[in-house]
């Protein structure tokens, strides 16, 4: 075995491996600290919270007599409340049944209803305030574009003869009005008038008077994020890359090369590629993408799995926290329409069951994004997050969501359901997310 050659394709694997446990263990240490916390405030008490399964590495009990501890396997975590049976919260009947009035309200089998299901939704509740957060602090520490448009900083392209500077606030390009750059409705059609050359005559506002700088196509073919799992990403292409020709002729607009990849039926396309003052060459495939659509449903397009930007950095102003969170929370509640979407078309054949992951497509997301740079990672721990909520608020036994379904019967009906019908629906439910867990997984394993 060539162990040299081996070397990097085994970082890449533990660094994928890395990113998908750290990931994984702060949603679900969140997600647990959830159900432990609110517990905790409703006097249900925890006995044991433990992030990972198997022998116990490290652990300590602190004065409410929970014992915090770190397992073996990073996997997931777990809270197990007095009473419960095992780390999958299974109720001890008999153990119950022989404790004192007291004692039984210190577990989850004997606290009060609105205490159980306080304590059961916090859970998947505690994952999305994570993500809102996140993006908040993300998109805090990003700013807002200030308006009018202005230069931030220049991006490094290969054209020669800019003019233009940081700070210029921009009037025209090409002779078009510049529009407000949060009007996206706007914004699309002035891209769309401007001629596709590499240098383009600027009408600025600078240091207060109205002059003329030569400056780039505003969306050049430059790859501003590159998608896990994609072509581009498969080939090493890094963000910053600028695709300069394919198939040998010259292109200089993101548009450009939109069409060129939609209109390629997933035949290879041959690119040159401008990095850091070098020319490289690549080729890669087009792949079929069913992506989301704006109006609703979605549509199938070929693609290599790379974003556009603005040939420069815009000038940003600082975001406060309330906009920030309510930013947040709009975009938790669009992962969350995009889900439900998603799963919708892949139930009835709409778009392709590909689209569903399993473990190893999400660590191989979670290292793609983590070597895009800290804030990427971060953000894609926030997506993880909202998924993860909203996949446990399923209405499947063993599940969360399973749980606060047989809470809504007992409400309804005035007792639980009975420990016969539990047991079944819970096998039913575990059968259930162990074939879907295996489902995606063969995705990961055949899927193209």
């Amino acid at each position: 075995m060539d162990i040299i050659g081996f070397l990097p394709q085994f970082g890449s694997i533990f660094m994928t491996l890395l990113a998908f446990v750290v990931a994984l263990s702060a949603i679900v240490a969140v997600h647990e600290y959830g159900h432990y916390i609110v517990g905790r405030w409703s006097g249900i008490k925890a006995e044991v919270f433990s992030l990972g399964f198997g022998p116990v590495l490290w652990a300590r009990r602190d004065r409410h007599g929970t014992q915090w501890q770190v397992a073996l396997l990073p996997f997931g975590g777990y809270v197990k409340f007095k009473g419960d049976a095992d780390a999958a919260s299974a109720q001890s009947a008999d153990s119950v049944r022989e404790m004192s009035p007291q004692e039984r309200r210190e577990t989850m089998a004997g606290a009060p209803l609105w205490a159980r299901t306080a304590t059961v939704a916090a859970g998947p509740v505690f994952n999305f305030v994570l993500s809102i957060l996140i993006f908040a602090a993300v998109m805090m520490a990003q700013g807002k574009v200030s308006e009018p448009l202005a230069v931030g900083s220049l991006n490094p392209l290969p054209v020669e003869g800019i003019t233009l500077q940081e700070g210029d606030e921009l009037i025209t390009v090409a002779g078009v009005d510049v529009p407000q750059f949060g009007e996206s409705d706007q914004f699309d059609p002035f891209i769309d008038q401007l001629p596709a050359e590499p240098l383009l005559d600027y009408r600025v506002l600078r240091d207060g008077r109205e002059v003329s700088a030569m400056g780039p196509y505003p969306m050049p073919p430059m790859v501003a994020q590159l998608a896990p799992q994609s072509a581009a990403y498969d080939i090493n292409m890094r963000a910053g890359d600028v695709i300069t020709a394919v198939d040998g002729t010259a292109i200089h607009s993101f548009s450009e090369l939109k069409d060129i990849v939609e209109g390629s039926e997933g035949r290879a396309l041959e690119l040159r590629v401008w990095r850091d003052g070098e020319m490289l060459d690549f080729v890669l495939a087009p792949r079929r993408m069913d992506e989301p659509q704006s109006e609703g449903g979605f549509q199938s397009q070929w693609r290599i799995g790379i974003a556009g930007g603005l040939a420069f950095e815009p000038a940003t102003e600082r975001l406060g926290p309330l906009e920030a969170v309510s930013r947040g929370t709009v975009q938790v509640g669009r992962i969350i329409e995009g889900s439900f979407s998603g799963l919708y078309h892949m139930v009835t054949g709409a778009i392709s069951s590909c689209n569903m992951s399993g473990p190893i497509g999400i660590a191989e997301v979670s290292g793609a994004m983590a070597s895009q740079g800290a804030q990427n990672f971060i953000w894609f721990i926030a997506v993880l997050s909202t998924a993860v909520g909203l996949l446990n608020l399923f209405p499947i036994p063993v599940l969360d969501g399973g749980h606060l379904a047989f809470y809504a019967y007992e409400a309804v009906s005035g007792k639980p359901p009975s420990e016969t019908a539990l047991r079944v629906m819970m096998t039913v439910g575990l059968v259930f997310v162990l074939s879907l867990m295996g489902f995606a997984l063969f995705n990961d394993l055949f899927c193209p």
